[in-house]
């Protein structure tokens, strides 16, 4: 059974950084498409940022763009997200998320098959 498990949320204040984890368990096979998502309270989850096949393409969301950056480490099948210049709109339940193959829409929920539990962010002003 695959799993995904998030670390490295924690609280900071405007303009601090953080790194988060994601762990893959449960399956020998790379997880082609790997992104991170968050959600904040009373908001829709939303991508934040995506890696196709080790980094061969990455995509942002444009309010992260600049100051997030993902990476893969395929051997040890981890995702991460390293966030600088963090803003108190930053603040949400951040979710790894994983599928197999290729998605057309790297940033929506829906093209994903695997989620982890989330771990939380909060930026104080």
């Amino acid at each position: 059974q695959i799993q995904l498990m998030e670390f490295g949320g924690g609280s900071v204040q405007a303009g601090g950084s953080l790194r988060l984890s994601c762990q893959v368990s449960g399956t020998n096979d790379r997880l082609t498409q790997m992104a991170w998502f968050r959600q904040a309270p009373g908001k829709e989850r939303e991508g934040v940022a995506s890696s196709y096949s080790g980094g061969a393409s990455t995509y942002y969301l444009p309010a992260v763009k600049g100051r997030f950056t993902l990476s893969q480490d395929n051997a040890n099948n981890a995702l991460y997200l390293v966030m600088t210049n963090l803003k108190p709109e930053d603040t949400a339940m951040y979710y790894c998320a994983a599928a197999r193959n290729l998605v057309a829409r790297p940033l929506l929920t829906g093209q994903y098959t695997y989620w982890g539990q989330g771990t939380q962010v909060t930026v104080s002003s």
